[in-house]
């Protein structure tokens, strides 16, 4: 970013809808936002994941930010990004463990052909609530970034352009997280498998 980057114009724009300018402002807070993830990361959450939900959160809110003089715009982002990783702090310590023996047996069913999928493989029999209720227990396990981009694309059906316009992230980006949210979703499921099969 140039050296007279302005961040309350960019605001103004991101706010009206400018997808450029929500990129500029995520381009030009990104190493702060990290820089503060890092101090207060949570042990389970990775450092790429917590700065996602920041400017996640970030863009949801950024058309109630009241400019306050004196105060630069970088400092509500702080806030948001501390109050962020508290939250992930509290869930980490609240998170139930999941148990394979929770499962009922179309659970399981899902489970198996989850993790050892082939391409010739025949889905369980009829069995959508099952499949449903699996889906939902292992989405809870990522971080909010990841499960709202799979829950997005996979059980809303949502086009990645349609998710990008709504999260104000880039396509590419869209695709790339939800490729490592499916990565993530079946090594927890290969965990929970091997732990307590």
């Amino acid at each position: 970013m140039p050296p007279d980057f302005d961040v309350q114009e960019c605001v103004r724009r991101t706010v009206a809808g400018e997808p450029a300018a929500a990129r500029q402002l995520i381009e030009h807070l990104y190493p702060q936002v990290l820089r503060w993830v890092r101090n207060h990361l949570p042990r389970r959450e990775s450092e790429e994941d917590l700065a996602q939900e920041v400017f996640l959160k970030l863009l949801q809110k950024l058309g109630s930010y009241q400019p306050r003089t004196g105060i630069p715009f970088e400092h509500w982002v702080s806030r948001l990004t501390v109050r962020t990783c508290l939250d992930a702090l509290r869930a980490e310590r609240s998170r139930p463990e999941w148990r394979m023996s929770d499962l009922g047996a179309g659970e399981a069913e899902w489970l198996d052909y989850l993790i050892n999928q082939h391409h010739d493989a025949t889905t369980p029999d009829h069995r959508d609530l099952d499949a449903r209720a699996l889906v939902e227990r292992l989405l809870t396990q990522l971080s909010p970034p990841d499960r709202l981009v799979l829950t997005l694309l996979d059980l809303e059906q949502k086009s990645t352009r349609e998710i990008a316009e709504q999260t104000g992230w880039t396509r590419p980006m869209v695709k790339m997280r939800a490729m490592r949210a499916r990565h993530k979703l079946k090594v927890i499921a290969q965990q929970w498998n091997l732990t307590h099969d």
